[in-house]
């Protein structure tokens, strides 16, 4: 499993425009260095050390996989691909960017290029005012005092404006779509992926309604005599459920998000039945197909085997006890090869097999980043 470790970074510029080279500073560390999880206030501040034209400040909390070191060299690469250059002349110059490592997860770092906690921290009121905003109870791990504490010792007596300007750190505006359909085998997560979704972007939520489905548990002690009323059963709900809520407009939700596509009823009927109960089953899945609203994206959430089957074991399901793993492999491979051969449904499929978007924002981050990529290039 990935380890993410916990950094604050600050950011200043003064020459140039200065929104915009925080603006791109702050997409640069996203792309590069992990993910952004917050991003203070942007604070105008007199130029300190020098004289100059007044900074534009900032701070921004960061989950990254980077070591200190390669953190570094990412802020550092950042601020060349920014226009800053670096001179020899003694002092504090004006720049179009300054990007610091202010705290490293706790870490002390006494190296010559690299010091962790930066050493003028407690000095310096533009960087404490917008830490104090975003991380007020972080602990200094060297004088063991809290942001705001140190704030009110802070002996600067600079003047900080706090502007009305602000740093974009997520994709979080889902309102160019209509209805995204996340799917994948059982156990891979789509119906908490689908309810994270709906309620951090605002989105109505289609939830697949199979319980209480009386052919379930028995399919699974004897699939070739319940295969088909299960799935006959199954094609019936999802058919008449999704009609019923996709046809219920909430004017106070951006989009619709559900956790399955009528068409994993065939994706799995293709798996689990004969071959002359699948024609039949075929037909009438065909009548009612054409009566469904498609969806903008549908997401495949990958999975191994082997991830599959720990996550059947943790949500402790009895019936799905005894899944043959066979009987999972048979199911991702027949929704790929279905995918392979539906271009026109806009499939994305993205592999979570070493992912966790629950625990991990960055995976959740990185999740909502591959839907709003997938979508720009259509």
């Amino acid at each position: 499993m990935k380890q993410f470790k916990r950094a604050h970074i600050s950011l200043g510029s003064n020459t140039g425009d200065r929104l915009e080279n925080l603006k791109k500073a702050v997409s640069l560390i996203k792309q590069r260095a992990g993910k952004v999880l917050k991003v203070s206030p942007v604070y105008e501040t007199p130029a300190w050390g020098f004289e100059g034209d007044d900074f534009l400040n900032a701070c921004l909390t960061l989950d990254t996989e980077l070591h200190p070191q390669e953190l570094l060299e990412v802020l550092l690469s950042a601020e060349t691909a920014l226009g800053r250059i670096r001179t020899t002349e003694a002092g504090y110059q004006p720049r179009s960017i300054d990007l610091d490592i202010l705290f490293y997860d706790g870490a002390i770092i006494d190296e010559p290029e690299l010091k962790i906690p930066h050493p003028h921290i407690k000095d310096r009121k533009f960087i404490l005012q917008p830490l104090a905003d975003i991380a007020p109870e972080l602990e200094h791990p060297v004088f063991k005092k809290d942001i705001i504490s140190l704030l009110d010792e802070c002996a600067d007596t600079s003047t900080l404006t706090k502007t009305t300007k602000s740093l974009t750190c997520t994709l979080n505006d889902f309102s160019g779509f209509n209805y995204i359909a996340i799917e994948g085998n059982i156990g891979a997560g789509k119906t908490t992926l689908a309810n994270m979704l709906s309620t951090d972007f605002n989105g109505k939520l289609l939830l697949e309604q199979f319980a209480d489905n009386p052919f379930l548990p028995r399919f699974y002690e004897d699939k070739d005599r319940y295969a088909f009323p299960l799935e006959m059963s199954f094609l019936a709900e999802r058919y008449q459920q999704f009609l019923n809520d996709s046809n219920q407009k909430d004017l106070f939700k951006t989009f619709m998000v559900s956790d399955y596509d009528i068409y994993k009823s065939l994706i799995f009927a293709r798996v689990t039945l004969q071959d002359e109960e699948f024609k039949l089953y075929r037909r009438l899945f065909s009548l009612m197909y054409k009566d469904v609203t498609k969806p903008d994206i549908y997401i495949y959430l990958y999975q191994s085997t082997e991830r599959l089957l720990e996550n059947i074991k943790k949500r402790g399901r009895s019936y799905e006890q005894q899944i043959d793993p066979e009987y999972l492999r048979n199911i991702n491979k027949a929704y790929l090869d279905f995918i392979k051969t539906q271009p026109q449904l806009n499939a994305l499929i993205i592999d979570i097999t070493d992912l966790d978007f629950v625990k991990n924002t960055q995976d959740y981050q990185y999740i909502i980043d591959e839907i709003h990529g997938f979508r720009d290039k259509r």
